[in-house]
């Protein structure tokens, strides 16, 4: 069973911790290792990540399968072509807990969160060759509607924007 809890400054390591295993697991292999550290001491340092916790427009939920951290959603206050939206800017589920129910948990919570909060859109940006996550946003109604680049390390690469409606 997945549990999920809002959280808080004192979570910024772990959220920090699980976002470089996640985000090495899954790219670190299709990048070089010289890009993927200047993105992790540059674009995704660990201050930057604790900074970004408990920041005002921001929202963190970790989520849980028992005791044990299994990955966590990053929601921004945003809008979309002028309209209000929540941008998810980062759903991570540790590798252990893939197919697990994590993510699909963690996306119905982006989705109520952004209702309650009476926004029209859901937005996020993907890697354009990251085909499992496309393929999950897909069965949730999200669709392509745009691009935007997106600098690893040194690496410009193409990020699918995707929207639903919320």
């Amino acid at each position: 069973m997945i549990h999920l809890r809002p959280a808080t400054p004192d979570d910024a390591s772990l959220i920090a911790d699980i976002s470089h295993e996640t985000f090495s697991e899954t790219f670190a292999a299709h990048n070089t290792k010289a890009d993927m550290d200047k993105f992790f001491s540059i674009q995704f340092s660990k201050a930057q990540l604790i900074a970004e916790v408990g920041a005002p427009g921001n929202t963190f939920i970790l989520a849980y399968a028992g005791d044990e951290p299994a990955g966590y959603l990053f929601l921004k206050e945003n809008s979309l072509h002028n309209a209000p939206a929540i941008e998810i800017s980062r759903l991570y589920a540790r590798s252990a807990f893939i197919g697990k129910k994590v993510g699909k948990t963690l996306m119905e919570a982006a989705i109520d969160f952004a209702r309650l909060q009476n926004k029209d859109w859901l937005w996020l940006g993907v890697w354009e060759h990251n085909h499992r996550a496309i393929d999950f946003y897909k069965t949730f109604g999200f669709e392509k509607f745009g691009t935007h680049d997106f600098l690893l390390g040194d690496d410009l690469q193409v990020d699918w924007e995707m929207r639903r409606k919320a």
